[in-house]
């Protein structure tokens, strides 16, 4: 992790709602209208914005230049990023770095995703697949199945190691989707907003293992982006100081994702809890001081293990955090109220920068029907397999 130097804020965010594949706009005038409603946000013209940098994974080259063109014709300098799942905040813990380390004082990150029906695939049959030592690891471990989805493989087998290990039920991680359909239901930016009981989510069609259907987080379309600066820049335009970034890191693999024999390690527990652990020492906190979390909920049983590794609850616990509600409003922690990955959506190169504007408006007492009373620390969890991770401590000031 490196050093904290300059305070840096985040002055303002935007994000368009998500949609179903089909149903979007262009991944050029979605990405665009994010921009401008993140700098509209900030009272911020495009002019005083110094570097951009634009996430998207299904995309051809310079697709980011494309979008902020859209936005202005400035000449500053646009960096398109891929990290898989984890893009969005990939592209905002470059903005973020660039102003904490003095390289300019103003920058945007944005991320946008136009995408297709089904299960995520590589685009490429001709050379040797980012996935291929992973596929490798899971194969060894629990086989492998042609005809199901690679990425719920990988999940479910997470899933079903834990379950094995802490001999939990299977209708626990179906709990999940019943809370993130009610989150969601208060969401206008959310793509399902419709609720679900428990009996409805565990006798959706079987995807992989334990994983029904309505436990898969869906394809979708959209858009998110951030400004973030100094305090410089920030009071000399007289903008909203707020919510600073108290604290960010971004891991990798580690041998232990690979050598472990433990999906979940496969899956990015281990860069998870490095993550975290940074965060938490460089701000000084703990997870118990945590008001909100927006985490990488890409399927239940991702959620479910991700309570432990960023130290929700301890290790070995986390039905018990979900059968005592202390994932959601009323409890100790309230865990996606945007409704996550699985209901509110998953563009994936969009993800990082919807979480960050859910917790920014949670910081803000913006959040509507959702917000969580008296938020004042807000932890961010990106994921994506390949690998990245990149934890995000949002506080209000």
């Amino acid at each position: 992790m490196a050093v904290q130097n300059r305070a840096v804020y985040v002055v303002g965010v935007g994000m368009t709602p998500f949609t179903k594949p089909g149903a979007s706009q262009a991944y050029n005038i979605m990405g665009m209208r994010a921009a401008k409603l993140a700098l509209d946000d900030a009272g911020v013209p495009y002019d005083q914005v110094q570097q951009a940098y634009a996430g998207y994974v299904y995309g051809d080259s310079t697709a980011g230049q494309v979008v902020m063109y859209g936005v202005g014709l400035t000449g500053i300098p646009v960096f398109n990023v891929n990290n898989n799942c984890a893009t969005g905040s990939s592209a905002l813990f470059l903005a973020r770095q660039a102003v904490e380390g003095g390289m300019v004082e103003c920058a945007m990150a944005v991320g946008f995703e136009q995408m297709v029906p089904g299960a995520l695939k590589g685009a490429y049959d001709d050379r040797p697949s980012p996935m291929a030592r992973f596929t490798e690891a899971m194969t060894a471990h629990q086989g492998y199945e042609p005809a199901a989805p690679r990425a719920a493989q990988f999940f479910g087998g997470a899933g079903m190691d834990y379950m094995q290990q802490y001999g939990i039920r299977a209708d626990t991680f179906g709990r999940i989707s019943v809370k993130a359909r009610q989150h969601a239901a208060r969401n206008p930016m959310a793509v399902f907003r419709q609720t679900l009981t428990l009996e409805e989510v565990m006798a959706s069609p079987v995807v992989f293992g334990l994983l029904t259907r309505y436990q898969c987080c869906p394809p979708t379309c959209g858009a998110a982006a951030a400004i973030v600066c100094s305090a410089d820049f920030a009071k000399k335009h007289k903008l909203d100081m707020r919510v600073v970034i108290a604290a960010q890191a971004m891991t990798s693999d580690k041998l232990t994702s690979f050598e472990s024999n433990d999906m979940r390690r496969v899956v990015g527990y281990d860069m998870t809890a490095a993550a975290a652990t940074q965060v938490y020492h460089a701000a000084g906190v703990g997870p118990e001081d945590l008001d909100v979390v927006e985490l990488h909920d890409c399927f239940t049983t991702n959620e479910l293990i991700t309570y432990e590794g960023l130290g929700l609850t301890p290790e070995g616990t986390a039905e018990k955090f979900i059968l005592d509600g202390d994932n959601t409003y009323g409890g100790r922690i309230v865990t996606n109220p945007s409704g996550g990955l699985l209901s509110k959506g998953h563009p994936l190169g969009a993800t990082g920068l919807a979480q960050c504007a859910e917790l920014v408006w949670q910081l803000r007492g913006q959040a509507g029907e959702r917000q969580v009373e008296g938020a004042r620390l807000a932890l961010q969890h990106n994921l994506g397999l390949g690998g990245a991770c990149v934890v995000t401590l949002y506080q209000k000031t």
